[in-house]
């Protein structure tokens, strides 16, 4: 009986079923480039958000202290009063400050991937933004002032929340700044440069000390400025001791630009004091000119602009826990948190314009002048020191916690 011998034969694929590898590696190509592309034009977004947030802000200005003479037509809206008061001064800020933002942190919060269709609402329709955003600024006209008193008290709120935000996000700076300066045997990069910016810092603190004693304490009568002025030095002494204590071992270069950032504060408190007030002699000389003080006006919202829009984009400063690897598709950072900072620096905006007050309106071209605006800004300096110098004494303390977790975990019963 013969035996029939069989002979297994591959089947051959048929040629629909395979997939060129040329043709895989153009689509993977043609993926990466156009997440490049997206990630690209959501970057470029994020200026474009700057200038909006600017826009809003000149708008909210110019109603202040020039809308009831240049828009004298806003009294026949019913919630500005018989003679318009209500949507101009205080309260017309107010109005300009509030919606844009808000709606845009609202549409885009969890974004994740740049094919999501919120990318795009982030990314592009600027025309329909551009809408949203005129709608945004005229339906304030037609909400009712005690709202809008509601919404102030909201504000001060929101303000010191981005206060807060800013000041989280200035110190991981001047941590990330201190870690790159240090001497790095793999960059072969010695500590000469980061010892002479410390000292440029430390220099430019003790002359801005010696500089805010010589013009703002002419006399004993000036004991607040008196004490703010020597408070901060006494900072800066427990700053830089602590960073040297060898148990810190920080070097002097963050606590130098730390130090810089207390003195301005502190400068800019003192400069925010009533113009009656007579340890201001900035306020005293009546010659300066005016264009000056629009000068100082349009720097110091430049300032404001540039710290939101640094502040907006640093998500990762106020992440709890570290996110997984990013993928190509993932967007390249948080839409929500970004609008949302944006949102709560229009709100700090409409405080500096109000100087933090609801009920009287400031005079023109003044920025955050009052006393509440003085306080304000000398507790941030206050909050800024004790934030700081916990960073510095966390490990330390939290140091022999972990160390007897680790006895008691080795002791056997």
């Amino acid at each position: 009986m013969s035996r029939s011998l069989s002979v297994a034969v591959e089947p051959r694929p048929r040629s629909s079923e395979v997939v060129p590898l040329g043709e895989l590696v153009r689509s993977l190509e043609q993926k990466s480039i156009e997440c490049l592309a997206a990630k690209n034009m959501s970057l470029q977004a994020r200026y474009v958000y700057g200038i909006i947030f600017l826009l809003i802000n000149l708008c909210a200005w110019f109603i202040r202290d020039y809308g009831q003479r240049m828009l004298p037509h806003l009294h026949f809206f019913k919630a500005c009063g018989n003679k318009g008061e209500k949507c101009f001064e205080t309260l017309g800020v107010l109005r300009q400050t509030q919606i844009f933002f808000f709606l845009m942190f609202l549409t885009t919060l969890n974004t994740s991937k740049l094919y999501e269709v919120r990318n795009t609402w982030h990314s592009k329709w600027w025309a329909l933004k551009f809408l949203l955003l005129v709608f945004s600024m005229v339906v304030t006209f037609f909400v009712t002032s005690d709202f809008i008193q509601l919404y102030g008290e909201l504000a001060r709120v929101g303000a010191g929340v981005f206060l807060v935000l800013q000041l989280v996000s200035v110190i991981e700076f001047i941590t990330w700044w201190n870690n790159y300066w240090m001497p790095d045997e793999n960059r072969k990069q010695s500590c000469y440069l980061g010892l002479f910016m410390s000292t440029v810092f430390y220099i430019a603190s003790v002359f801005g000390i010696g500089l805010m004693f010589y013009l703002y304490t002419p006399n004993i009568e000036c004991a607040l400025n008196i004490f703010f002025v020597t408070w901060t030095a006494v900072l800066l002494v427990v700053m830089m001791a602590i960073s040297l204590h060898s148990l810190v071992n920080r070097g002097l270069l963050s606590s130098g630009i730390m130090a810089s950032y207390l003195v301005f504060l502190c400068w800019s408190a003192i400069r925010s004091e009533p113009v009656n007030d007579k340890c201001n002699p900035h306020k005293q000389a009546h010659g300066i000119s005016e264009w000056t003080t629009i000068l100082g006006f349009l720097i110091a919202i430049g300032a404001i602009v540039m710290a939101t829009f640094s502040t907006g984009i640093d998500s990762q400063s106020f992440q709890f826990k570290q996110d997984k690897a990013k993928s190509e598709d993932d967007i390249p950072y948080d839409y929500g948190f970004f609008h949302l900072v944006f949102s709560l620096g229009a709100m700090y905006f409409a405080m500096l314009f109000i100087s933090w007050n609801l009920e009287n309106s400031p005079r023109k071209w003044s920025i955050d002048v009052g006393w509440t605006s003085t306080w304000v800004k000398i507790v941030n300096e206050w909050f800024a020191a004790t934030i700081y110098l916990w960073k510095l004494l966390s490990p330390i303390v939290r140091q022999p916690k972990v160390a007897g977790h680790e006895t008691n975990n080795h002791v056997g019963p």
